[in-house]
């Protein structure tokens, strides 16, 4: 039991927990520290990039306002579905390889490599120059939609129910 009170998880909410007390706290005696404290953060622009329209290419108003508008919901659907797929995978991620009622469960080697750098630093050490060590990096999570096909047992029960 104490160890449940220990994790992080628990820590975090305990933390959650006593900020909102504190914030309650303050905002009956002393309201205007929360107004101080919640000011909106400055926000910096970057420099345009190189390769914009120039003034005679810009395009009308409406299809820019066209375009903005079709950005912002992809982005927000983007963000939901990379939530879903977090909260998918979580789960996806600790089964072994298999099929799952209709669904194959499996995993593939990664194409992407990532400089070792373990054997860079021996290869430094060593003073010898060529390419850089590679080393392959986790395998991806696949998923795949597979036919069942019931057996024989599956079938008769099914018929006697």
């Amino acid at each position: 039991m104490i160890q449940l009170l220990m994790s992080p998880r628990t820590a975090r909410t305990v933390r959650g927990i006593l900020g909102t007390v504190a914030d309650a706290v303050r905002s009956v005696v002393a309201p205007a520290t929360l107004v101080e404290q919640t000011e909106t953060p400055v926000v910096v622009e970057a420099p345009d990039p190189a390769g914009l329209y120039t003034a005679d290419e810009i395009p009308a108003v409406e299809t820019i306002e066209a375009a903005a508008r079709e950005y912002d919901r992809a982005a927000d659907q983007a963000r939901r579905a990379d939530r879903s797929k977090r909260a998918a995978k979580k789960v996806l991620d600790k089964l072994p390889a298999g099929i799952y009622g209709t669904w194959r469960i499996f995993r593939t080697p990664s194409s992407r490599q990532t400089p070792d750098l373990a054997a860079i630093t021996a290869t430094y050490k060593r003073l010898g120059l060529g390419p850089v060590p590679m080393k392959a990096c986790a395998p991806s999570l696949k998923v795949e939609l597979v036919d069942v096909v019931p057996t024989a047992g599956e079938v008769l029960a099914g018929v006697a129910a």
